[in-house]
Protein backbone atom coordinates (compact mmCIF):
# COMPACT_ATOMS: atom_id res chain seq x y z
CA UNK A 1 0.00 0.00 0.00
CA UNK A 2 1.11 3.60 -1.00
CA UNK A 3 1.09 5.58 2.76
CA UNK A 4 0.43 9.11 1.03
CA UNK A 5 -1.93 10.73 -1.51
CA UNK A 6 -4.98 8.29 -1.05
CA UNK A 7 -8.47 9.22 -0.57
CA UNK A 8 -9.21 6.97 2.58
CA UNK A 9 -12.65 6.07 4.19
CA UNK A 10 -12.04 4.93 7.72
CA UNK A 11 -15.67 3.84 9.65
CA UNK A 12 -15.02 4.39 13.59
CA UNK A 13 -12.35 7.04 12.80
CA UNK A 14 -13.75 9.07 15.77
CA UNK A 15 -11.93 7.24 18.73
CA UNK A 16 -9.37 4.48 19.40
CA UNK A 17 -7.82 3.18 16.60
CA UNK A 18 -9.75 5.02 14.05
CA UNK A 19 -8.59 8.31 15.49
CA UNK A 20 -4.47 6.87 15.73
CA UNK A 21 -4.92 5.81 11.93
CA UNK A 22 -6.41 9.09 11.05
CA UNK A 23 -3.68 11.35 12.64
CA UNK A 24 -0.88 9.35 10.80
CA UNK A 25 -2.65 8.76 7.55
CA UNK A 26 -3.39 13.06 7.86
CA UNK A 27 0.42 13.50 8.67
CA UNK A 28 1.16 11.00 5.93
CA UNK A 29 -0.45 13.37 3.61
CA UNK A 30 -3.84 11.69 2.94
CA UNK A 31 -7.38 12.85 2.64
CA UNK A 32 -9.42 10.96 5.17
CA UNK A 33 -13.19 10.69 5.45
CA UNK A 34 -14.24 9.38 8.54
CA UNK A 35 -18.31 8.32 9.31
CA UNK A 36 -19.99 7.77 12.65
CA UNK A 37 -23.62 7.85 14.71
CA UNK A 38 -22.97 11.08 16.67
CA UNK A 39 -22.81 14.54 14.82
CA UNK A 40 -21.37 16.07 17.97
CA UNK A 41 -18.37 13.19 18.46
CA UNK A 42 -17.54 13.76 14.40
CA UNK A 43 -17.88 17.17 14.88
CA UNK A 44 -14.98 17.56 17.45
CA UNK A 45 -12.74 15.34 15.72
CA UNK A 46 -13.27 17.38 12.52
CA UNK A 47 -12.47 20.79 14.83
CA UNK A 48 -8.80 19.25 15.79
CA UNK A 49 -8.20 17.88 12.75
CA UNK A 50 -8.55 20.53 10.41
CA UNK A 51 -8.91 18.67 6.71
CA UNK A 52 -10.95 15.81 8.21
CA UNK A 53 -14.24 15.22 6.32
CA UNK A 54 -17.06 13.41 8.27
CA UNK A 55 -19.97 12.10 7.41
CA UNK A 56 -23.25 11.53 9.72
CA UNK A 57 -23.98 6.74 9.59
CA UNK A 58 -25.50 4.30 11.63
CA UNK A 59 -23.39 1.67 10.15
CA UNK A 60 -26.32 -1.16 12.11
CA UNK A 61 -28.24 0.23 9.62
CA UNK A 62 -28.38 -1.31 5.92
CA UNK A 63 -30.10 1.34 4.40
CA UNK A 64 -27.36 4.26 5.93
CA UNK A 65 -24.62 2.06 4.88
CA UNK A 66 -26.40 2.25 1.27
CA UNK A 67 -26.34 6.06 1.88
CA UNK A 68 -22.83 6.19 2.56
CA UNK A 69 -21.89 4.81 -0.17
CA UNK A 70 -23.52 6.70 -2.52
CA UNK A 71 -22.85 10.06 -0.93
CA UNK A 72 -18.99 9.01 -1.23
CA UNK A 73 -19.87 7.64 -4.90
CA UNK A 74 -21.54 11.18 -5.59
CA UNK A 75 -18.95 13.56 -3.76
CA UNK A 76 -15.67 11.82 -3.34
CA UNK A 77 -15.45 8.95 -6.49
CA UNK A 78 -12.12 8.97 -6.66
CA UNK A 79 -11.86 7.36 -3.00
CA UNK A 80 -9.39 4.73 -3.00
CA UNK A 81 -9.39 2.60 0.29
CA UNK A 82 -11.77 1.53 2.63
CA UNK A 83 -10.70 0.63 6.40
CA UNK A 84 -13.14 -1.54 8.05
CA UNK A 85 -12.66 -0.47 11.59
CA UNK A 86 -15.60 0.08 13.34
CA UNK A 87 -16.55 -2.87 15.73
CA UNK A 88 -18.22 -3.03 19.71
CA UNK A 89 -17.30 -5.51 22.16
CA UNK A 90 -19.44 -6.26 24.69
CA UNK A 91 -18.94 -8.27 28.12
CA UNK A 92 -21.73 -10.25 28.24
CA UNK A 93 -22.08 -14.22 28.95
CA UNK A 94 -25.17 -15.90 27.11
CA UNK A 95 -27.41 -16.91 30.58
CA UNK A 96 -27.72 -12.95 31.09
CA UNK A 97 -30.80 -10.79 30.08
CA UNK A 98 -30.35 -9.20 27.07
CA UNK A 99 -27.75 -11.51 25.39
CA UNK A 100 -29.55 -11.76 21.98
CA UNK A 101 -29.81 -8.20 21.40
CA UNK A 102 -26.36 -7.51 22.38
CA UNK A 103 -25.06 -10.21 20.30
CA UNK A 104 -27.01 -9.37 17.61
CA UNK A 105 -25.64 -5.69 17.53
CA UNK A 106 -22.02 -7.10 17.83
CA UNK A 107 -23.00 -9.40 14.80
CA UNK A 108 -24.42 -6.84 12.62
CA UNK A 109 -21.55 -4.26 13.62
CA UNK A 110 -18.14 -6.55 13.16
CA UNK A 111 -19.75 -8.45 10.70
CA UNK A 112 -22.58 -7.42 8.50
CA UNK A 113 -21.47 -3.57 7.79
CA UNK A 114 -17.72 -4.37 6.51
CA UNK A 115 -19.52 -7.40 4.46
CA UNK A 116 -21.94 -4.79 3.04
CA UNK A 117 -20.02 -1.91 3.10
CA UNK A 118 -16.89 -4.00 1.01
CA UNK A 119 -19.33 -5.04 -1.34
CA UNK A 120 -20.50 -1.67 -2.41
CA UNK A 121 -16.94 0.07 -2.65
CA UNK A 122 -15.95 -2.34 -4.30
CA UNK A 123 -17.93 -0.89 -7.52
CA UNK A 124 -15.62 2.10 -7.20
CA UNK A 125 -13.40 1.80 -10.02
CA UNK A 126 -10.62 3.82 -7.88
CA UNK A 127 -10.57 1.66 -4.95
CA UNK A 128 -6.80 0.18 -4.35
CA UNK A 129 -6.66 -0.92 -1.02
CA UNK A 130 -8.74 -2.47 1.60
CA UNK A 131 -8.36 -2.53 5.26
CA UNK A 132 -9.90 -4.84 7.84
CA UNK A 133 -9.23 -4.18 11.49
CA UNK A 134 -9.62 -8.29 13.06
CA UNK A 135 -8.35 -8.98 16.69
CA UNK A 136 -5.54 -10.69 18.31
CA UNK A 137 -8.81 -12.47 19.54
CA UNK A 138 -9.20 -13.87 16.07
CA UNK A 139 -7.21 -16.56 16.83
CA UNK A 140 -7.29 -17.12 20.72
CA UNK A 141 -10.91 -16.33 21.80
CA UNK A 142 -11.73 -14.71 25.67
CA UNK A 143 -14.64 -16.10 27.15
CA UNK A 144 -15.83 -12.81 28.68
CA UNK A 145 -16.16 -11.39 25.34
CA UNK A 146 -17.06 -14.38 23.53
CA UNK A 147 -19.18 -13.17 20.85
CA UNK A 148 -16.90 -10.07 19.93
CA UNK A 149 -13.86 -12.68 19.66
CA UNK A 150 -16.16 -15.10 17.26
CA UNK A 151 -16.91 -12.22 15.08
CA UNK A 152 -12.94 -11.25 14.50
CA UNK A 153 -12.53 -14.79 13.93
CA UNK A 154 -15.51 -14.70 10.89
CA UNK A 155 -13.73 -11.53 9.91
CA UNK A 156 -10.31 -12.85 9.75
CA UNK A 157 -11.22 -15.98 7.43
CA UNK A 158 -13.60 -13.94 5.27
CA UNK A 159 -10.23 -11.32 5.04
CA UNK A 160 -8.36 -14.14 3.58
CA UNK A 161 -11.02 -15.02 1.26
CA UNK A 162 -11.26 -11.73 0.09
CA UNK A 163 -7.71 -11.06 -0.19
CA UNK A 164 -7.59 -14.75 -2.93
CA UNK A 165 -10.55 -13.38 -4.65
CA UNK A 166 -9.15 -10.09 -5.51
CA UNK A 167 -5.89 -11.10 -6.05
CA UNK A 168 -5.80 -10.96 -9.98
CA UNK A 169 -7.91 -6.83 -9.87
CA UNK A 170 -5.26 -5.09 -8.36
CA UNK A 171 -7.32 -4.39 -5.07
CA UNK A 172 -4.64 -5.34 -2.08
CA UNK A 173 -6.24 -6.20 0.72
CA UNK A 174 -4.80 -5.66 4.18
CA UNK A 175 -5.48 -7.35 7.79
CA UNK A 176 -4.87 -5.32 11.04
CA UNK A 177 -4.76 -7.29 13.86
CA UNK A 178 -4.45 -5.67 17.52
CA UNK A 179 -4.05 -6.51 20.66
CA UNK A 180 -5.91 -5.20 23.44
CA UNK A 181 -5.27 -1.71 23.30
CA UNK A 182 -5.72 1.72 26.06
CA UNK A 183 -8.90 2.11 24.63
CA UNK A 184 -12.40 2.45 25.45
CA UNK A 185 -13.80 -0.72 23.76
CA UNK A 186 -15.59 -2.49 26.09
CA UNK A 187 -15.82 -0.12 28.23
CA UNK A 188 -14.23 2.85 30.36
CA UNK A 189 -11.24 1.49 31.69
CA UNK A 190 -11.04 -2.08 30.95
CA UNK A 191 -8.12 -1.85 29.08
CA UNK A 192 -6.03 0.69 30.77
CA UNK A 193 -3.31 -1.28 31.83
CA UNK A 194 -3.10 -2.44 27.82
CA UNK A 195 -0.23 -0.49 25.45
CA UNK A 196 -1.00 3.03 24.12
CA UNK A 197 -2.68 3.23 20.54
CA UNK A 198 -0.01 5.59 19.47
CA UNK A 199 2.95 3.07 19.74
CA UNK A 200 0.30 0.46 17.67
CA UNK A 201 -0.52 2.91 15.01
CA UNK A 202 3.67 3.44 14.89
CA UNK A 203 4.42 -0.17 14.19
CA UNK A 204 1.85 -0.98 11.66
CA UNK A 205 2.77 1.68 9.85
CA UNK A 206 6.10 0.50 9.28
CA UNK A 207 4.72 -2.57 8.36
CA UNK A 208 2.68 -1.18 5.76
CA UNK A 209 5.79 0.29 4.31
CA UNK A 210 7.33 -2.77 4.32
CA UNK A 211 4.70 -4.38 2.24
CA UNK A 212 3.14 -6.23 4.76
CA UNK A 213 -0.87 -7.49 4.34
CA UNK A 214 -0.95 -9.05 8.06
CA UNK A 215 -0.07 -6.35 10.73
CA UNK A 216 0.52 -7.68 14.26
CA UNK A 217 1.21 -5.90 17.49
CA UNK A 218 2.66 -7.06 20.52
CA UNK A 219 0.22 -10.70 22.10
CA UNK A 220 -1.07 -10.33 18.47
CA UNK A 221 2.07 -11.28 16.74
CA UNK A 222 2.25 -14.65 19.04
CA UNK A 223 -1.12 -15.37 18.89
CA UNK A 224 -1.56 -15.09 14.73
CA UNK A 225 1.58 -17.91 14.90
CA UNK A 226 -0.28 -20.41 17.10
CA UNK A 227 -1.20 -24.08 15.58
CA UNK A 228 -3.61 -26.52 17.28
CA UNK A 229 -0.69 -28.00 18.89
CA UNK A 230 -0.75 -24.44 21.16
CA UNK A 231 -4.20 -23.26 21.43
CA UNK A 232 -5.01 -24.84 24.31
CA UNK A 233 -2.34 -23.58 26.07
CA UNK A 234 -2.80 -19.89 24.79
CA UNK A 235 -6.59 -20.41 25.97
CA UNK A 236 -5.70 -21.40 28.99
CA UNK A 237 -3.30 -18.55 30.03
CA UNK A 238 -6.44 -16.27 28.68
CA UNK A 239 -9.01 -17.80 30.38
CA UNK A 240 -7.84 -18.97 33.66
CA UNK A 241 -10.12 -21.68 35.21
Amino acid sequence: MKLSNNKILITGGASGIGRGMVEKFIKENNMVIICGRREDVLANVAAKLPGVITKQCDLSVEAERIALYNWVAENHSDLNVLVNNAGIQNWITVAEDGFFEKASQEVEINILAPLHLTSLFLKLKSLTTILNVTSGLAFIPFSKVGVYSATKAFFRSYTLSLRHQLKDTGIEVIEVIPPALNTDLGGKGLHDAAPPVSDFIDSIFEQLKNGSTELTFGTSEARAKVNNDTIAEYFSKLNPS
